[in-house]
């Protein structure tokens, strides 16, 4: 099978946001492996703000995206097919913390979908650490504010455009995965991480998942890349697949850099 000839090509995209788990520094060497894997179909069970889906060059006709995240999912429909819309809507918004305050409180089941996916990327962008539970107001001290329309315009315009032709799905990963495992389908797997499984929302990942998890990627007809944080308990649970430790640092808000290991684990040879 020739990979390149039945690939679009495209220049990387900034995720829209931060968030937490985000793979800013992985990224590149997780899209030279995808790069390296003969598929027709790709897909990601755990998208997030796409710290992967984006920064890729290359993809195939088909892309599906995932994320139990009712915010998360919403938000990249929105973006997809009502792009100025969003924009009116955000148009008026201003940085600051009484605002911050306010649409964090609020509960986002009860409202329409364009204003919660407004609410959405206003918390995302201007929230400490791209946390998702628990925010805090963060301050840039060394820059404009990180909710600035004059620069993220052009930014969301390029997720509107790059996603264009993907299908967006709002389901449990193991319905995901059931769903587009095919023998041409590549799964990039980005989970919650091993002691953080919380920080995302209550529910939509237990530690318990994890085992399960291994268990269905033992299974699948496809090929799979799945990163996640270097401790024993993961190299365990996955021992069965292939497994590279990966040496980073992490720099959060100015602070010092922290050494962290991270695993990429995958099927086949």
């Amino acid at each position: 099978m020739s990979q390149k000839a039945d690939f679009t090509s495209f220049d990387p995209v900034s995720p829209p946001a931060a968030y937490i788990g985000g793979k800013r520094q992985l990224a590149k060497r997780i899209c030279q492996k995808i790069d390296t894997i003969p598929h027709s179909l790709y897909a990601e069970p755990f998208v997030g703000m796409g710290g992967v889906f984006f920064r890729r060059t290359a993809a195939p006709r088909a892309e599906f995206i995932n994320d139990r995240s009712k915010d998360v999912a919403n938000l990249f429909r929105i973006l997809q097919r009502h792009y100025p819309q969003l924009m009116d809507t955000l148009r008026f918004q201003i940085t600051s913390r009484s605002d911050f305050e306010r649409l964090t409180v609020t509960d986002p089941d009860t409202l329409t979908d364009l204003e919660r996916a407004a609410r959405f990327i206003y918390l995302q962008r201007l929230t400490f650490g791209g946390k998702v539970a628990g925010r805090s107001f963060g301050i840039n001290y060394s820059g404009s504010s990180r909710f600035n329309l004059t620069t993220l315009a052009p930014l969301l315009q390029e997720v509107h455009e790059r996603l264009a032709s993907v299908v967006i799905e709002n389901l449990d990963w193991q319905a995901f995965i059931d769903r587009y495992d095919r023998p041409e389908t590549l799964f990039y797997l980005d989970p919650p991480y091993w002691g953080t499984e919380g920080v995302y929302g209550k529910e939509l990942f237990g530690r318990d998942q994890f085992e399960i998890l291994a268990e269905r990627l033992g299974r699948i007809k496809g090929w799979f890349i799945l990163s996640i944080n270097d401790v024993p308990e993961i190299r365990s649970i996955f021992s069965a697949f292939n497994i590279e430790g990966v040496d980073l640092t992490y720099t959060a808000a100015g602070g010092k850099g922290k050494a962290v290991k991270e695993l990429i684990i995958m099927n086949g040879a």
